[in-house]
């Protein structure tokens, strides 16, 4: 039942996939973080089952996979993670120290850095969506899985900007070990789709641009923050979505 309870407040927490309710006790959110790679997947899975339908219905034009591939994490999503976006946008856009950038991730108003940096990672979204083919959609559904395994991972271990919060929530309940074990075993799934789908130096480009962003995330997020928070968790899923369905759309492109 706790593990059932952990896959339930994964869900709940970062998806709009109805779920049954449930208290959120501390041993139910011991592995919930083990179970959020999972929501990628079922992206990955509904992904396969809409495209064709939205290029067969468009004849094959690149706009309506783009529109498609850009909403879908979205609406599946609810925009938890865009917010956290949106949030560290503005912060890091104040250049002020980590006290101050810490202040703005609390206020709930949006601010013109964060409207700026949403339309514009929308258009490269949409851009890049735009050069994907049914072929690479499974090397699409990999980096959904791979990019919430690394930003559970580094909820549970780097250092925390603060001791309350939705990072710390979960990082407090989790059980590491688990959540760590998980995280390496999801990694290796994705690297086997990656080479599976796009071949060897596709996976190793793949490979390669996630652990660059995986290092720069966390040096950027202790040296101008303090640590992690759930904003920061967030900001990082989104950014490392963009450049790594990036490496699929040029790898796919220069094999073509």
């Amino acid at each position: 039942m706790k593990i059932l309870g952990s896959l339930v407040i994964a869900f709940s927490m970062y998806s709009r996939i109805p779920m049954p309710r449930m208290e959120w006790t501390r041993e139910r959110m011991e592995y919930a973080l083990c179970f959020f790679p999972l929501v990628g997947l079922v992206m990955g899975v509904l992904l396969c089952l809409v495209f064709p339908a939205v290029e067969w219905l468009s004849g094959g034009a690149p706009l309506p996979r783009g529109v498609c591939g850009t909403a879908l994490p979205l609406l599946l999503t609810g925009g938890i993670h865009m917010d956290g976006f949106l949030d560290v946008s503005d912060a890091r856009s104040s250049f002020g120290d980590a006290r101050k950038k810490l202040e703005i991730l609390k206020d709930p108003h949006i601010g013109a850095f964060a409207v700026i940096r949403c339309g514009m990672y929308l258009l490269l979204y949409l851009g890049i969506f735009s050069m994907i083919d049914r072929s690479m959609l499974p090397a699409v559904g990999a980096v959904y899985v791979s990019e919430r395994a690394l930003s559970g991972w580094s909820v549970v271990s780097f250092p925390k900007a603060k001791k309350e919060g939705l990072a710390a929530s979960f990082a407090d309940g989790a059980k590491k070990r688990a959540v760590e074990l998980c995280t390496a075993v999801y990694l290796l799934w994705s690297l086997c789709v990656f080479w599976r789908t796009m071949g060897l130096l596709a996976a190793c480009a793949g490979a390669a641009a996630a652990a660059a962003l995986f290092v720069w995330y966390k040096r950027m997020a202790v040296r101008e923050f303090g640590g992690v928070t759930g904003d920061l968790a967030g900001y990082f899923l989104q950014t490392a979505e963009l450049a790594l369905v990036a490496v699929v759309a040029v790898c796919g492109r220069l094999a073509a």
